[in-house]
């Protein structure tokens, strides 16, 4: 698997790359680590542990409670429960450590480990080094230290872990429901059951599908990332809006009363607009990413707001939210961090949020997120490049200095070479789609004969 930590956790094919070898070895190593780090600061140490509804999570859960048992950490088992659960529960229950099993939007068959820190917090990335190492240590023969006796690890199921998340979610709404009709779409996925009755106690009138998860359909044509199911059930059923989640529950994207999709970016503009309004956002900024859309920074600057950008991934968000204060942040993909009240991306208060404005305000969704207008937006991927040269190709800054010249101040252009496949991503925005996939197309040739 290379290095076992990405951008988000441990990831892949669960029984094959994620075999439970490696999620025992890993939970043991990460109490080890947590332990020398002071984390524990000298007492019994206690993990919540979750998972989304996937086949595989069953064996990956029980091979996490051991490690973690066997290393002298009691657990506190919450079942399926979404990935901002579990961090808002290790969190308000004084845990020392959170580990939540999903493979987020990704296909049945992957799985994967992600740890929060005490508080709820993702692990820095020097704590993730440190648990790779231990791991690769011990793996090649170093023996573990096993308490023994009374200092094994107990294990027990905490069910009021529903309850006492969907209260947390209800309790920081600044409006009720009442009146709206709204269709969600679940992933079968870890919200199926703590969306709908979040959506209900909270007074909206709902309509579920992808709601039903077997362990081995989640993300199987619905959720986030297969929005045409949600689209037509919205229009279908009269609804108001419609809210999608993928698998783990961390993203939320939305449809109008049109059947007309509502993006992160749309759905950032919506928020930012009613937490200014309430004299929540923080130094009047919203974190975005490089490929936030332009018309939302456009939006935003029209608006008096700052649009802050950061690298692509959710977690370098959180980091600029963190240490500049800020309140609001998220991704185009759905993934929205509203940090006084969660500390990842929620995808069930994110719904309710935009759910408690149109509410509010009286105004539909598709009114509301006309505050922005999305710039029509063109992503080709180039592979079998060499994709190290982006940055000093002079052929390649030529390309792109005469295409921002010829968009003007209505259109963008960013290269970005992958982070995991030896391709470059050419993304252009323009005013006008014709242009935008022109000076794509032309941009990507250029890629290709310059780095080929």
């Amino acid at each position: 698997m290379g290095r076992l930590f990405g951008t988000d956790g441990v990831r892949g094919v669960a029984n094959a790359d994620l075999t439970a070898e490696l999620a025992l070895g890993l939970s043991v190593a990460a109490a080890h680590v947590l332990a020398e780090a002071g984390t524990f600061a000298g007492h019994r140490p206690t993990a919540v542990v979750g998972r989304d509804p996937r086949a595989s999570g069953e064996f990956l859960e029980a091979a996490v409670v051991a490690g973690l048992a066997s290393a002298g950490v009691d657990v506190l088992r919450v079942g399926v429960l979404p990935t901002p659960a579990v961090a808002y529960l290790t969190g308000a229950l004084g845990a020392d450590l959170g580990v939540m099993l999903s493979a987020s939007h990704n296909a049945m068959p992957d799985n994967g480990i992600k740890f929060f820190a005490r508080g709820g917090h993702k692990l820095a990335d020097e704590l993730e080094d440190r648990i790779e190492r231990v791991y690769e240590q011990h793996r090649t023969g170093e023996p573990w230290e096993r308490p023994t006796g009374a200092g094994v690890g107990r294990v027990r199921t905490y069910e009021e872990g529903f309850d006492k998340y969907v209260a947390h979610l209800i309790g920081v709404l600044p409006n009720r429901l009442d009146g709206l009709k709204v269709v969600l779409d679940e992933a079968h996925g870890a919200a199926a059951r703590v969306s709908p009755e979040a959506f209900t106690r909270a007074g909206a009138e709902i309509v579920t599908i992808g709601a039903e998860p077997d362990g081995l359909n989640i993300n199987d044509g619905c959720g986030s990332t297969h929005l045409d199911l949600l689209k037509a059930a919205v229009v279908e059923h009269g609804a108001d809006l419609g809210i999608a989640h993928d698998g783990d529950a961390d993203r939320c994207l939305a449809v109008d009363a049109r059947g007309d999709e509502v993006d992160g970016d749309q759905i950032l503009a919506v928020l930012a607009l009613a937490m200014r309004e309430a004299g929540t956002l923080r130094g009047n900024a919203v974190v975005g990413t490089v490929m936030s859309n332009l018309g939302f920074k456009i939006a935003m600057e029209r608006e008096g707001l700052q649009l802050v950008q950061t690298g692509v991934g959710d977690r370098y968000v959180l980091e600029s939210m963190k240490e500049h204060g800020y309140a609001l942040g998220g991704e185009q993909s759905g993934h929205v961090i509203i940090l006084d009240h969660a500390t990842t991306g929620d995808g069930t208060l994110t719904g309710l949020m935009l759910a408690a404005r149109v509410a509010a305000t009286g105004r539909t969704l598709a009114d509301l997120a006309g505050v922005m207008e999305r710039l029509p937006q063109v992503l080709v991927n180039v592979p079998d490049v060499d994709k190290s040269r982006v940055s000093t190709s002079a052929e390649l800054t030529s390309a792109v200095t005469e295409a921002e010249r010829e968009l003007g101040s209505t259109g963008r252009v960013l290269l970005r070479p992958s982070g995991t496949e030896p391709l470059v991503r050419v993304m252009v925005e323009a005013a006008d789609i014709d242009q935008a996939r022109s000076v794509a197309g032309r941009l990507a040739d250029v890629v290709k004969s310059a780095l080929g």
